[in-house]
């Protein structure tokens, strides 16, 4: 896909996984949510890692160490080693070593994937301002992380030390639904200090950096289901991406997408890696039609209409999102949506 073409989906004649030879998988929300596997999401991937596909495990989730989450893939049935997962917690201690030399003590706000990432490039984690830090890094916790670490790393900080975090994601997908994520515990740092931290997570370059360097992929597909962390990721890339819903990003989200957020494909869930997508033609009046749905602007409104015995409802959106983003042009689309996505059930 042309990274200025994002007025619809495109479509794949060849299944994903054959057209791409790396698949740069987040994890919350894609493949699990809490310990337990997404639907379909075990048997897909095993298809596709079976039909050659390498598939490499990006995530902003900086808690756990890379051997952690490749043991956690395992136990699902999703067989991964350490070298396949990819953490922001790896990217903000490259983005750290970059800036201070060797040896340097950091004060680390987060759990034990941030401890490691930061030993394995050579810096030497501390657990109090007053251990001589020459810097903060700030990574996810988890649920239960003690309050007092935010006031630790706002000590630090107000003496003017740098702040690097892993990521800024606002929330976290759980098995009980959406919890706060690290860039909530950020906010609190940042009230507390009024500095800004450098980031390294997605959807910066430091990430992709990290990504590219640790997977060697030279055709890589992103597939996540956040908009603005692995969509936009992608864009700022310049690499093609997935979209599945399974995550945070609800399809009314999707159709008001500006074109950071606009993925490449469309589908329900990771069964869409083994298949082609279907075309989405949008013609001169911005009418879009994909799988016997037409999406069309009413006034006001975006409107939809199905056609036939087959019709998907994932291919109603993907006709929505030509309409959409075709209308939107450079920016959000401001139509109502509301009926015509109620209107698929998704």
């Amino acid at each position: 896909m042309s990274q200025q073409d994002r007025s619809r989906p495109l479509g794949s004649a060849a299944a994903l996984n054959e057209a791409y030879d790396t698949a740069l998988l987040d994890l919350d929300g894609v493949v699990y949510a809490g310990g337990r596997a997404i639907g379909h999401a075990v048997e897909s991937l095993g298809s596709a890692r079976d039909g050659g596909m390498h598939l490499a495990y990006v995530t902003n989730n900086a808690l756990r160490t890379p051997a952690a989450v490749a043991a956690h893939l395992t136990e699902l049935g999703v067989p991964a080693e350490p070298s396949d997962v990819i953490t922001s917690a790896q990217a903000v201690a490259r983005l750290v070593a970059d800036q201070l030399p060797a040896g340097s003590r950091v004060l680390a706000i987060g759990g034990e994937g941030l401890r490691v990432a930061l030993e394995e490039r050579g810096l030497v984690p501390v657990d109090s301002a007053d251990d001589d830090p020459v810097a903060v890094a700030q990574g996810y916790g988890g649920p239960d992380f003690p309050w007092s670490r935010f006031a630790e790393a706002s000590y630090a900080i107000n003496s003017g030390l740098p702040w690097f975090a892993s990521n800024t994601d606002l929330t976290i997908p759980s098995a009980r639904g959406i919890a706060p994520g690290n860039g909530a515990a950020v906010a609190v740092v940042r009230i507390a200090t009024g500095a800004e931290p450098q980031v390294a997570g997605k959807p910066l370059p430091p990430m992709h950096r990290e990504t590219v360097l640790r997977t060697g992929a030279e055709r890589p597909l992103v597939v996540g289901d956040r908009l603005d962390t692995d969509i936009e990721g992608a864009f700022n890339g310049q690499v093609d991406s997935l979209l599945v819903l399974t995550g945070v990003t609800d399809a009314a989200q999707l159709v008001a997408a500006v074109p950071e957020h606009r993925p490449t494909y469309v589908d329900r869930d990771l069964r869409g890696l083994l298949t082609g997508q279907p075309e989405v033609t949008v013609e001169d009046d911005g009418t879009a039609r994909c799988g016997g749905w037409t999406a069309s602007v009413r006034g006001q409104e975006l409107a939809l209409e199905g056609e036939g015995d087959t019709l998907d409802a994932i291919d109603g959106l993907r006709a929505l999102c030509g309409a959409a983003w075709t209308d939107g042009g450079a920016e959000a689309c401001a139509l109502d949506a509301g009926k015509a996505v109620a209107r698929l059930g998704l």
